[in-house]
């Protein structure tokens, strides 16, 4: 009985051996790939499109008041009174200190006296060089008392024009003692005291700075202005005639007013290795303060044609930087690239591609070049 069944076993078995063997007709590979090769990897695909993009560039800057004063007093005396509050904002023709007006007042009036004296001669001199021109047309007088008579008269004529000069010098004077803001803007630190003694225009007393609009300072590192410059002339990158400039603050958040870049040195720092740059931003509700530390970010320029590659479809190789595409026979193909700056999580692609070829984003990993690769569907 047992020897019977072993028989009819084998019987079952042998047939299905032979469907599987290669005779039965039925050759295929492992993984049924044609002829026993691995199938085709699954991986995703974009397609590089050329199109227009808009590039920033941020640096570091500073903050700083667009005019920045030194308020000195003018005449010498004694400080006697300080009208302003340190740190607070000043208005153009403010008084900021008042300097002894005594000795100014005194002088006002001996300048007074002396205009008045000077008058009263030149009136005198006037009436003699009148009384002797008809007498010395009747030969009554000689030449010479005559030329002395105007000549008098032409020299008081000057010395009232001094006196009246000097008059004019001491009112100024006396206005001087009145120390004004020139500037709209905030005052800083007072470096005198009342009762000091201010010894003119050497002596700095305190200082104005004009908020608005706001200066900011920043460097653009040569190597990258000479990168910029040689991408524009060979047409990868359009440059603005002037930038919008917006800020970035300490705290990460985007200041809500935007300015303009005003001012670019054709001079490197040779300290810094860098080219100095300035926007000018309003800032008529005090929202920037001079000596921030901001990030100025640079709108305004466009890269024509620029092709976008995700970040993780870029691999790094011992010859530099690379992607696979997808080729004409759905093959995995290797491609050496340049890259340029980021944009998002993507790579800007300045050399080895060309708009409209599909490249690999995902499923790299088990790929070679040349290899089979079939494109998922999306779901």
């Amino acid at each position: 009985m047992f020897m019977r069944f072993k028989q009819i076993a084998l019987i079952v078995l042998v047939p299905a051996l032979a469907a599987c063997s290669p005779s039965g007709g039925q050759e295929k590979g492992a993984h049924g790939g044609p002829g026993g090769g691995m199938p085709p990897a699954e991986v995703s695909a974009v397609t590089v499109d050329a199109k227009s993009l808009p590039v920033a560039f941020e640096y570091v800057g500073q903050t700083a008041g667009s005019r920045e004063v030194e308020v000195r007093a003018r005449v010498t005396g004694i400080l006697l009174k300080r009208n302003f509050e340190e740190g607070a904002r000043v208005k153009k023709g403010q008084s900021l200190f008042t300097i002894d007006r005594a000795p100014y007042e005194a002088a006002l009036a001996r300048g007074q006296a002396d205009v008045a004296a000077a008058e009263a001669r030149a009136e005198q001199a006037a009436r003699n060089a009148a009384r002797l021109k008809p007498l010395y047309a009747e030969k009554a007088v000689s030449q010479k008392d005559y030329d002395d008579a105007v000549s008098a008269e032409a020299i008081s004529a000057a010395d009232v024009k001094a006196a009246r000069a000097r008059l004019a010098e001491v009112r100024l004077n006396l206005q001087y003692t009145k120390v004004e803001s020139p500037v709209s803007g905030i005052a800083g630190r007072a470096l005198r005291s009342e009762g000091s003694l201010v010894s003119g225009p050497e002596v700095l007393l305190t200082t104005v700075v004009q908020a608005d609009p706001i200066w900011v300072n920043f460097g653009i590192p040569d190597n990258e202005q000479a990168r910029l410059e040689k991408e524009a002339q060979a047409g990868r990158l359009t440059l603005p005639k002037k930038f919008e400039v917006e800020l970035r603050l300490a705290d990460g958040s985007l200041h809500p007013v935007k300015g303009t870049l005003d001012f670019t040195d054709v001079r490197i720092s040779p300290a810094t290795g860098t080219r100095e740059a300035r926007a000018e931003l309003p800032n008529a509700g005090g929202a920037l303060s001079p000596g921030q530390f901001v990030r100025v970010i640079l709108h305004g320029a466009v890269r024509p044609n620029a092709l976008l590659v995700p970040q993780r479809a870029v691999l790094e190789g011992p010859q530099g930087k690379f992607v696979y595409l997808v080729n004409e026979q759905n093959q995995a193909e290797s491609r050496p690239v340049q890259v340029g700056e980021w944009s998002g999580d993507a790579w800007i692609i300045t050399e080895g591609l060309k708009g409209g070829e599909r490249i690999i984003t995902d499923g790299l990993m088990k790929l070679g070049p040349g290899a089979p690769v079939k494109i998922a569907e999306k779901k």
